[in-house]
């Protein structure tokens, strides 16, 4: 299978995706371009043609120092009361296109792109998700996300990113 992830345009079919979770149909089909004018977020799209099979939006944001792992916060310095991270807010693919690897390929897409700006562009020290459900929770374990304590938000740091050789 060809995939080509893209920015969102308007040349796409935004109202045909449907991922059967409203709160992520409805960011692509009536918010997602707006986002994307006023630098809330880059959203990116998987496509065929026309089709947008998955999508999945980044923008900066920042985590409680408090709330990382020891073994990170013990490496940070003291002056720090946040720290920046690449959050990945949504992600998202169509119903019809499940079950064929699209998520981990967004997914894997997104984890690239995130380190690459962090190398060069913009300060992060990982990935944060914040799930909606526990099959989203499942999806984020198995590429080794963890837990952060009492926020239900789920964070990879960019050294893990760096192992998986993307």
């Amino acid at each position: 299978m060809s995939v080509k992830i893209e920015l969102l345009n308007s040349s796409l079919n935004k109202k045909a995706f449907s991922c059967g979770k409203v709160m992520l149909d409805n960011y692509l089909h009536m918010q997602a371009i707006q986002d994307v004018k006023r630098k809330l977020s880059v959203v990116f799209v998987l496509t065929e043609e026309t089709t947008i099979k998955g999508y999945y939006t980044l923008s900066s944001s920042s985590v409680p120092v408090e709330m990382m792992p020891e073994a990170i916060r013990k490496k940070m310095p003291g002056s720090y009361k946040a720290l920046p991270v690449t959050l990945l807010g949504r992600l998202a693919v169509d119903a019809k296109f499940k079950g064929k690897g699209l998520g981990g390929i967004l997914l894997i897409d997104a984890l690239k792109r995130s380190f690459a700006v962090a190398g060069e562009s913009l300060g992060s020290i990982g990935v944060v998700v914040d799930p909606l459900d526990d099959d989203a929770v499942a999806f984020y374990n198995k590429f080794g996300f963890i837990l952060l304590p009492d926020s239900g938000k789920m964070f990879l740091p960019m050294a893990d990113i760096a192992q998986l050789g993307l």
